[in-house]
């Protein structure tokens, strides 16, 4: 009998060493800098090697509770933190494939695992043997000699376990479990059916229904056509570089609303439905809350942000609201009057009119729209601008790494240096829509960056996520003026990445304050409006002439147009998110609910059928749940840190070291509002975004 356990240990002993050859994921990968090995892996690898990451991490864990030392914070914190390798590595390939590749594969892998994974997430952190040695760790932690970064991981982790049910008891902790995997299979099928239902949405026009439309939109639509086999058609979607040119420029107001229609009715009804998970997302959200010891969600979400709690969060929505909503009003009166007139009748705006008067009427105004811009946006010439500008401010260099093994074609990869030659990191860049992308632009890691025991700083790997104008048959990729600033806001993240140096990955680069992390890439925006910043790159494709200064003065005069419409937008958004996560009761009905969260805020009377919850997935299943508000947090720490490059000169070296010390390089290891006030010598204040937007002098 022991020769044959024997046997079987060797046999397996083989099978793992064979497992671990195959499977990429299972070692560090043998690339030049850890870059990923697109090439050598498959969608199957996946689910073996987060398995085989949970099975190590479990082992390292058990190391950290059952060692006989008394706990300090090398052998637990520090411990704890370095422990499960190989499934971050494995996930954070995955997470990003499931983003910007998710095929029907991908997806049902996701669904597999993701309930694994939350048990094993849960495991940890209601093992009591663990929970005791770090409790004992932070109640005697003014006896030890921390750093501020290394009390910060002390301190988080301490709060994360806090918050994650470390202190429940018996039935309740079981009933934690229970919550945290019911939330995340219902996120991720939220996520899924939003993705599903964007890319079944199709609008096929002939060319009698293109007018109005202007001739690279048409040249796509016929693109996307042909690609499906019709060549005498032009096809149109919800996809952002389809969906928003038409509402903006198609003549015809019933195809407009029939686009519209078909966007905002997406996920309400039939087999990407979404208003059962909204309900149950919701209602489950709020049983973890009181669970904890909290009356709401947000109240439970928010208490690790700058805003603390939601009464401060409905501080700043009312206040906005109060300042903007009077300007959008005049706004909306101004635009129905111009409309009427224009059309030669009285006109009743709807939600699928706005853009398309409003452009006509900014045009007639300012005499610039969309169109104008383009040409002076070639992707490649966007690409050195604003890498350019983080030449410029930090010293930062860009060489394009044609070796790198990458997802798709489209994608391209970038190795990064400081002023002396220093790598820094790798930026992958994916530009363009594709099918199995989800909507929307975002930045994401492929690796965080940190310092390891030995003192090697490991240097990231990013990757920035847009859904950009693609080139067509006769011209290259041209980008619209609100593609380049998200390009810039996407790579404002990137930089906080890109600067890391800090000790710890969950406190390294974005690992930050929720409603402090888009500081860095709204504040890049602010540059768009700068002449000395779109000499350097805005040039026109064909004559390569800069954009004429004419041009760029309207820009200016314009960036205040619309300013009380867009504000109040985004307030419908974070009403929304706060309505839904200050619930003491179970949603009844979505339609109502939705209703009443932004009643005060509204600016066109709803479309029947139409809701924006059910593909609100920032909120759903995106990490932004109790947390939408944090877009106009941030958006007023912007305002205010920018007007201090405009105080010293947007390119002064010392201010923008000041930014990159105190803001990009730091990460969470610090107090935010410490980090802002040694940049900003204060606090913030709203002043400089009200003068930004013209709604104070």
């Amino acid at each position: 009998m022991k020769k044959v356990l024997f046997l079987l240990s060797i046999l397996l002993l083989q099978f793992t060493v064979i497992m671990k050859a195959d499977n990429v994921f299972l070692n560090d990968f043998k690339t030049t800098n850890g870059l990923i090995p697109f090439d050598y892996f498959t969608n199957s690898d996946f689910k073996p090697a987060i398995l085989e990451g949970i099975n190590e991490q479990n082992q390292e864990i058990a190391s950290i509770v059952n060692q006989r030392s008394m706990p300090t914070f090398e052998n637990t914190i520090v411990a704890l933190e370095r422990s499960g390798k190989t499934l971050n590595r494995t996930l954070y390939v995955f997470y990003a494939m499931l983003s910007s590749n998710a095929d029907d594969e991908l997806m049902e892998i996701s669904k597999e695992v993701s309930p694994i994974l939350s048990e094993h997430n849960a495991n940890i952190t209601l093992n009591e043997k663990l929970w005791e040695r770090i409790k004992f760790v932070y109640d005697n932690r003014d006896k030890l000699s921390l750093d501020d970064e290394d009390m910060m991981l002390l301190s988080k982790t301490y709060e994360n376990f806090v918050n994650s049910g470390a202190n429940l008891k018996g039935e309740d902790k079981e009933t934690y479990r229970r919550l945290t995997s019911d939330l995340s299979n219902l996120t991720l099928a939220f996520g899924q059916n939003a993705l599903k239902a964007m890319n079944s949405n199709e609008m096929w026009l002939t060319k009698d229904d293109l007018d109005g439309l202007p001739q690279n939109l048409i040249d796509a639509a016929k693109l996307a056509a042909e690609e499906k086999g019709k060549s005498d058609a032009y096809l149109f979607t919800t996809q952002a570089p389809s969906y928003r040119p038409f509402l903006q420029y198609s003549s015809r107001r019933d195809l407009r609303e029939k686009l519209y229609r078909m966007y905002n009715t997406m996920c309400t009804q039939g087999e990407f439905s979404n208003i059962e998970n909204i309900k149950q997302i919701a209602l489950k959200r709020m049983q973890l809350a009181k669970l904890m010891g909290y009356n709401t969600y947000a109240e439970y979400s928010q208490k690790r942000t700058m805003a603390g709690n939601p009464k401060n969060v409905y501080n700043l929505l009312d206040q906005l609201r109060d300042a903007y909503l009077p300007v959008m009003d005049k706004e909306l009166k101004t635009l129905t009057e111009f409309a009427s007139e224009l059309e030669g009748k009285n006109m009743k705006l709807e939600a699928w009119d706005y853009s398309y008067y409003s452009n006509k009427l900014k045009d007639s105004l300012y005499n610039f729209n969309d169109e104008m811009l383009r040409p002076y946006f070639e992707l490649n010439n966007v690409i050195n601008g604003v890498f350019g500008l983080a030449t410029r401010l930090y010293g930062l260099h860009f060489t394009q790494n044609y070796d790198a093994q990458v997802l798709t074609p489209d994608v391209k990869v970038y190795n990064v240096t400081d002023q002396d030659g220093n790598y820094m990191g790798a930026l992958y860049a994916d530009f363009f829509p594709r099918s199995t992308k989800r909507s929307g632009a975002w930045m994401t890691n492929y690796r965080e960056q940190s310092i390891d025991d030995d003192g090697t700083n490991i240097r990231p790997i990013v990757s920035i996520t847009m859904n950009f104008t693609m080139p067509t048959a006769d011209k290259p990729s041209l980008l619209t003026f609100e593609e380049v600033e998200t390009f810039l806001h996407e790579f404002g993240h990137a930089l906080q990445g890109l600067l890391a140096n800090t000790k710890y990955a969950s406190l390294s680069g974005t690992n930050v304050y929720r409603d402090y992390v888009e500081l860095p890439s709204q504040f890049n925006e602010n540059f768009l409006l700068h002449k000395e910043f779109l000499d350097t790159f805005a040039k026109h494709y064909i004559t390569g002439e800069t954009i004429p200064q004419e041009l760029i003065d309207r820009i200016v005069a314009a960036s205040q147009y619309a300013a009380g419409y867009l504000c109040i937008r985004q307030l419908n958004f974070g009403y929304l998110d706060m309505a839904y996560h200050t619930i003491d009761k179970p949603i009844e009905d979505v339609f109502s609910f939705e209703a009443n969260a932004i009643k005060d805020v509204k600016q066109f009377d709803a479309a029947e059928g139409c809701l924006i919850s059910p593909v609100f997935s920032h909120i759903f299943s995106g990490g932004y749940a109790a947390g939408y508000y944090s877009y106009k947090w941030s958006e007023v720490l912007d305002a205010d840190a920018f007007a201090k490059f405009e105080e010293d000169g947007i390119f002064n070296p010392a201010t923008a070291k000041s930014f990159k010390d105190n803001i990009l390089s730091k990460g969470g290891t610090e107090d935010p509002k410490v980090l802002y006030k040694k940049f900003r010598g204060r606090d913030a204040t709203i002043d400089a975004l009200l003068k930004r937007d013209g709604i104070k002098k």
